[in-house]
């Protein structure tokens, strides 16, 4: 009898262990990863609010990062090369436009700052937060103010009962400023193979 009371405490001991899966952090960070999905972005241009959706692929290795937006249907929106020393972003009929700050360049070819030195480490559920630390997400602690004022919420992961859960939604606001206006971006990541 005393065998199976340790039998089942054992039992119940294992199970708690698997319930809380859902707070294990993200995995290690990468420095290259290769991702693709969707957003939706809401902003203001000229006063009026906008909005767009489409699809993204974004690749990543230590010395650079490469992302391409395209429309629902499939048409490019535009590339975005980030190297070190600049950025360079290309539409379709237009010379390409270069700069030192990514997200200054998009804000000004796209009318929307696609927040790529962010993403770089939201995409993997990372961040740095408002006093400097290093935020590391997990399905319980999903929220973070980042230091350049952008507000993200890791809503949903691939499996989020996983050893190391990976983000598969997340939603970026950012209020109005007086240097920029409010903007919203959902993004969805694909599953990884």
């Amino acid at each position: 009898m005393p065998s199976l009371r340790l039998s089942r405490l054992f039992a119940a001991v294992l199970l708690s262990g698997c319930a809380a899966a859902p707070h294990a952090p993200v995995g290690a960070y990468r420095e290259a990863i290769d991702l693709s999905g969707r957003l939706t972005v809401n902003y203001s241009k000229d006063a009026n609010p906008e909005s767009l959706t489409g699809a993204f692929t974004w690749s990543q290795t230590p010395a650079r990062i490469d992302v391409s937006l395209a429309s629902p249907l499939g048409q490019t929106i535009a590339q975005i090369s980030v190297t070190p020393s600049q950025a360079t972003l290309i539409q379709a009929g237009q010379a390409p436009r270069v700069a030192r700050d990514v997200d200054a360049l998009t804000e000004q070819a796209l009318g929307w700052a696609l927040p790529v030195s962010g993403l770089r480490d939201w995409l993997q559920g990372y961040a740095t937060d408002q006093n400097g630390k290093r935020f590391v997400a997990s399905p319980a602690n999903d929220s973070v103010t980042t230091r350049d004022g952008w507000r993200l919420r890791f809503v949903a992961w691939q499996d989020e009962t996983a050893a190391h859960p990976v983000p598969r939604l997340i939603n970026a606001e950012r209020s109005a400023s007086a240097t920029s206006d409010e903007l919203a971006i959902r993004i969805v990541i694909d599953p990884q193979a």
